[in-house]
């Protein structure tokens, strides 16, 4: 297995950090086998890149025969799009890459989770196409082959996350058109790769309109969905086991939806391997 850490210069002076988890080729097995790719964008409203979902995530997309990617992405003070253009210079490293790092370049998606999902569909829709192309790339060239949120802050609009939207504008978050701008649902379209999408609807802190507001986005632009809406549980739930319940916290351990990974695997097994 390849450990690789990268960094990524932010356009503000900061710097984010690319660490993959790469398994081998075998001579034994296949020694040319290309695997798909997932790009991880874990949570943390900006404030911080927490570790449950990092790492952790990592290892079970490894688990499911995907070569794992997770982007430590600036933080606050640095603000939009300086984010969004590190997961751009992220994912170029990626394909760039594809050879040495045993990926298939058609097969590269994101998951994002809370303020990552802004990330992860700001990146695989046109919401951030501009913006990515005044930064010097092209981003049909950096656009995932498929999008994964997990209880993701994804509109600017009526059921937005406050803080999280203050932290990634500050001072403009009062402007209209940066509201539009960086509400996801609202630039949904035939480029928008496939998506599979996750929440529960007890979640406190990112509503669960949400999900269901690009996910409705899908569906108008034809874009092929998957999306499981659970019953219980709180937000912030990652892997929902004991393994990523942040210390002290047993209500992260939710058995209805601890069945997302293999759910999310099965939808990667039937879109990227071929």
């Amino acid at each position: 297995m390849q450990y690789i850490h990268k960094t990524i210069k932010g356009i503000d002076g900061s710097e984010a950090t690319l660490t993959g988890y790469i398994a081998d080729n075998s001579p034994e097995i296949d020694p040319a086998r290309r695997r798909p790719a997932v790009l991880i964008f874990p949570g943390g409203g900006f404030n911080k890149v927490t570790d449950r979902e990092a790492e952790p995530i990592a290892m079970m997309a490894l688990g499911a025969g995907v070569q794992a990617f997770v982007l430590r992405y600036s933080i606050a003070p640095s603000q939009y799009p300086v984010q969004l253009i590190e997961a751009a210079a992220a994912m170029k490293m990626i394909r760039d890459n594809a050879e040495a790092w045993h990926v298939d370049p058609q097969a590269v998606t994101v998951i994002g989770f809370s303020c990552g999902g802004q990330l992860a569909a700001s990146i695989a829709t046109t919401t951030g196409d501009d913006v990515i192309r005044e930064n010097g790339y092209d981003p049909d060239e950096v656009r995932p082959n498929g999008l994964a949120l997990g209880y993701s802050v994804l509109t600017a609009g009526q059921y937005r996350h406050e803080g999280t939207i203050t932290k990634l504008l500050g001072e403009r978050k009062g402007d209209q058109k940066m509201l539009d701008e960086i509400s996801c649902e609202k630039h949904v379209d035939a480029k928008t790769p496939t998506t599979f999408i996750w929440q529960t609807i007890s979640d406190a802190v990112v509503p669960v309109q949400n999900s269901l507001l690009f996910l409705n986005a899908c569906v108008e632009a034809g874009v092929p969905v998957e999306a499981h809406i659970f019953p219980h549980g709180p937000h912030s739930l990652a892997l929902a086991t004991a393994e990523t319940a942040a210390a002290g916290n047993e209500a992260q351990i939710e058995p209805s939806a601890q069945v997302w990974p293999s759910l999310w695997a099965k939808w990667i097994k039937r879109n990227f391997v071929k």
